[in-house]
């Protein structure tokens, strides 16, 4: 008795249609943006101290009802370290008041570091900014119009780590003339806080790079 061949079909692979294909090709292409801003996020999460700054610049972040929130705090409590070693600088304070918040931003870090023992000479109040690139202009319109033109070549900035990438960038477009610019990265000590800022950051960074001029 003669046996029937038996006929196995060829494997030939699975075949993705031309538009899946492409979906998967702008993901992969996005998360590998993503990574490098994220990356470029960290490397600028650090102290930078360059000479002696003659003002320093702390800004803005939410306002509870009953004061500073963390993130906030964790920014005002490393202003308060290096002024301890250097009680003469020049110190402003930037933010202006949200929809939620009680006071304004630069309201709630003057009383914060005048209970913490700065004198109140010693501080000048930004109250109309309501992102990072307001905080800087407003400040360098600020000390001009103040007299401080001498301490704004040697500036120092202090925020949260993530933030700091995005500051040296806007610096450079709000900043004029020729100046240093040191920061200080405060520690972001609240981990929710600190995990959904540095998802957010990376979008920021672009939204700055492509909207803040």
């Amino acid at each position: 008795m003669k046996k029937q061949k038996m006929e196995v079909a060829s494997y030939k692979g699975r075949r993705y249609s031309r538009w899946l294909k492409g979906l998967l090709a702008l993901v992969l292409a996005g998360v590998l943006a993503f990574g490098v801003i994220f990356g470029a996020v960290l490397s600028g999460a650090r102290d930078q101290l360059s000479g002696e700054p003659r003002v320093m610049v702390v800004l803005g972040c939410q306002v509870k009802p009953w004061g500073p929130s963390v993130l906030l705090q964790d920014r005002l409590d490393k202003a308060l370290e290096y002024w301890e070693d250097h009680p003469d600088i020049l110190v402003v304070v930037s933010g202006g008041q949200g929809p939620d918040e009680p006071s304004t931003e630069a309201q709630a870090m003057y009383d914060y570091l005048v209970a913490s023992g700065m004198e109140e000479e010693q501080i000048l109040k930004e109250e109309r900014s309501h992102n990072t690139y307001e905080n800087l202009q407003r400040t360098f319109e600020l000390l001009k119009e103040t007299g401080h033109q001498e301490e704004m070549g040697r500036v120092l900035v202090v925020s949260n780590g993530f933030h700091l990438t995005r500051v040296r960038m806007l610096f450079d477009r709000t900043w004029e003339g020729t100046y240093t610019l040191s920061t200080l990265a405060a520690p972001s000590s609240h981990t929710p806080s600190r995990l959904k800022m540095y998802v957010r950051e990376p979008l920021a960074l672009v939204k700055s790079f492509l909207f803040d001029r």
